[in-house]
């Protein structure tokens, strides 16, 4: 049974129905086989892209459906709620436009914006760095001007969709300053930017995650977005709307679990009777419908906040560390529910386990989080509630 859920409006309650319908046809059926197989979905990222799905939180006037930022995460639950690989890589392809749609100049938003929302050029996010962790101003990948061109050395880390990419919005270096970064949109292909061997993951095997190798990477100018020294400020500017959108993918990822447990528990009989009617397993499946419910209030509020114009950065953190540490307690108690075969691959309820822990992972570590949240409600009363780590 669908969740409840109240709506701004009946345009954004017959949005989610059609993308509920289009990943209940399309998408739930390829996903188990594809993360077994490891497959890259590429052409379903084309899909959702032709189907307005990639562009739907962008303006209008860039190409975009220009849509609620919290209608756009309830659209990101239903792609979670059947395929986390799918849902991961859309709030990241959507994390990968934003410096260009908030920060690139009307002609580089002409040239590459359509096609990115589009959905025929896929994007990867290139911030993190191996010995860096959750400093990103102690990267060191560095961007040496020379002439009109710039040239990129170094290697970035962690980068879903490394090696499948269409483009890299990429931070490096271009000056000793400690916010000395820049920001760059590469194509893929470009000669020196190479994809190191895919890493061998928990879960998300869909979801291709590989370190970026920079050898004199040669950029154009007029492929930095913004000016020098700009780089982190619009790499941070988007981490807070990248976390809600992993806050609404892990949320759905949690109420598939709980789908999936519930119809278990209906179905399944113990001493005569169905199993959801031993008050035990009910109550595990009443928590996990709290937990579920309250990571998706916390998503909606802090979207709400964003949509106002209003500081929405410790919320932000809150969603997601709230809607992932639910989500990997109710994907482990769906597990629970199931027994013995919820263990097992016939089951989807291992695979929602697997996917979720590295969703209190990236984005911020929950740590990060939580030293965000503490940092902001230590500031004064007339700062800034923007905080970032």
């Amino acid at each position: 049974m669908p969740a409840r859920r109240l709506l701004p409006d009946q345009e954004s309650a017959d949005l989610i129905a059609l993308v509920r319908e289009l990943v209940t046809k399309e998408l739930a059926p390829r996903a188990a086989e594809a993360e077994e197989k490891g497959e890259f979905p590429r052409e379903v990222f084309r899909l959702l892209g032709r189907t307005g799905v990639l562009g739907l939180p962008y303006a209008e006037e860039v190409g975009g459906g220009g849509v609620s930022y919290e209608v756009y995460l309830q659209v990101l639950e239903e792609i979670g709620r059947v395929w986390a690989s799918v849902g991961v890589g859309v709030s990241v392809h959507a994390l990968s436009c934003f410096g260009l749609a908030t920060r690139g100049t009307a002609e580089q938003q002409q040239e590459w914006l359509p096609d990115m929302l589009g959905g025929e050029l896929l994007g990867a996010y290139c911030l993190s760095e191996a010995h860096a962790g959750s400093d990103p101003a102690a990267m060191r990948t560095t961007a040496r001007r020379d002439g009109d061109e710039y040239v990129l050395n170094g290697a970035k880390a962690w980068v879903t969709h490394g090696g499948e990419a269409d483009f890299y919005k990429i931070m490096a270096r271009t000056s000793d300053d400690k916010n000395g970064i820049s920001c760059f949109l590469v194509p893929a292909g470009t000669p020196g930017l190479v994809a190191d061997n895919p890493e061998r993951k928990m879960g998300l095997m869909g979801s291709t995650t590989a370190s970026m190798l920079l050898t004199d990477v040669r950029v154009p100018v007029e492929r930095r977005l913004g000016a020098e020294g700009d780089g982190l400020k619009i790499a941070l500017a988007g981490l807070d709307s990248g976390r809600l959108g992993i806050a609404a993918v892990a949320t759905g990822v949690a109420q598939g679990a709980l789908d999936a447990a519930l119809a278990y528990a209906q179905q399944r009989e113990a001493f005569g009777r169905r199993i959801i009617d031993h008050q035990g397993l009910g109550f595990v499946l009443a928590d996990m419908e709290a937990a579920v419910q309250s990571a998706r209030a916390v998503t909606l509020h802090a979207a709400r906040l964003r949509d106002q114009g209003l500081p929405f950065s410790r919320e932000a953190s809150v969603a997601k560390l709230v809607a992932t540490d639910n989500a990997m307690k109710v994907t482990t108690d769906g597990v629970q529910v199931l027994g013995g075969v919820g263990y097992t691959r016939d089951f989807p309820l291992e695979r929602y386990m697997r996917e979720t822990k590295v969703m209190q992972i990236f984005e911020g570590t929950n740590q990060i989080q939580r030293m965000v949240v503490a940092r902001s409600l230590d500031a004064k009363p007339d700062a800034s509630l923007h905080v970032t780590a």
